[in-house]
């Protein structure tokens, strides 16, 4: 029998699709950079700092996607805590295989907000490709964004924060798990894992956190192609313990946790939020 609630069934999958209610009230005023804001989980991850009370500078490549994501989120009427704090988004444009532009997110955000406690290493590529046909210009596009922009990114983010500040990568179950026609992007993502672990040790000199999130299959545009493919929801749901997918807010509950003080003697780690699908 499910566990889930009426309003919960949302047909093969039951995706849960409800707002995280945690709210750490040591988060309203500060800044942090997210990259690849504008859509899929970049977006709700802006949008739920946002409605904490934490401002946003959002960077991606698509830069009028970007503004109008944050005019949806500035203009917003989300549920804010019961002080009404509520951030705001700052758009810029970054190709974060760049290191240059993402030197222009953090002054970005020491002009518009006077600070930079986070960053978060969202942006990346989802390649498809069998192992003998992945071409040199895909697994180069691949790293280049996967783990060059992580690297940019946490260099960044380590030369403007304070003692205290939070960085956080996006790593995947792919970076223990293999999946067929996903050589490059399993290999990016594990080295995703990898580097948060260097990261953590080198960067905790400075009083910096660095951590990763693993998620599995969520709902999002870059994982559609699940729902599309009856076959292909069916082969998720036999490897997901919980026999669901994934919504975007309960990754968000993850990021929260590991911005958050709660979570200030972590490091170094990447979190699973995969249904436990990493054990299958």
């Amino acid at each position: 029998m499910s566990t889930l609630s009426n309003d919960e069934q949302q047909g093969p999958g039951r995706v849960i699709d409800r707002a995280i209610a945690a709210y750490y009230p040591e988060l309203p005023g500060k800044a942090a950079v997210i990259t690849g804001a504008a859509r899929g989980m970049g977006a709700a991850y802006t949008e739920g700092l946002v409605a904490r009370g934490v401002d946003v500078v959002g960077g991606d490549l698509d830069l009028d996607a970007m503004k109008a994501t944050a005019d949806a989120v500035n203009a917003g009427t989300r549920t804010v805590p019961a002080d009404g704090v509520r951030g705001r988004v700052h758009p810029v444009a970054l190709d974060v295989g760049d290191a240059d532009g993402h030197e222009e997110l953090a002054q970005a955000a020491l002009a518009e907000f006077g600070r930079l406690d986070f960053w978060v290493n969202n942006a990346g590529v989802f390649p498809y490709g069998l192992a003998e046909e992945i071409t040199p210009e895909q697994i180069d596009s691949t790293l280049r964004v996967n783990v060059q922009g992580v690297l940019h990114g946490a260099q960044t983010a380590a030369r403007h924060m304070e003692p205290g500040g939070a960085i956080v990568n996006m790593s995947s179950v792919s970076a223990v798990r293999v999946r067929r026609g996903r050589g490059a992007y399993c290999a990016s993502k594990a080295a995703v894992a990898h580097l948060t672990e260097s990261l953590a040790v080198e960067l905790g000199d400075k009083g910096l956190r660095v951590n990763a999130i693993a998620p599995g299959y969520i709902d999002t545009e870059m994982t559609r192609w699940v729902r599309e493919d009856p076959a292909a929801l069916e082969h998720a749901l036999d490897s997901v313990p919980l026999h669901r997918l994934g919504a975007p807010e309960e990754v968000f509950g993850a990021l929260l946790f590991l911005l958050s003080d709660s979570a200030r003697y972590v490091t170094g780690h990447s979190l699973a939020v995969d249904g436990g699908s990493r054990h299958v």
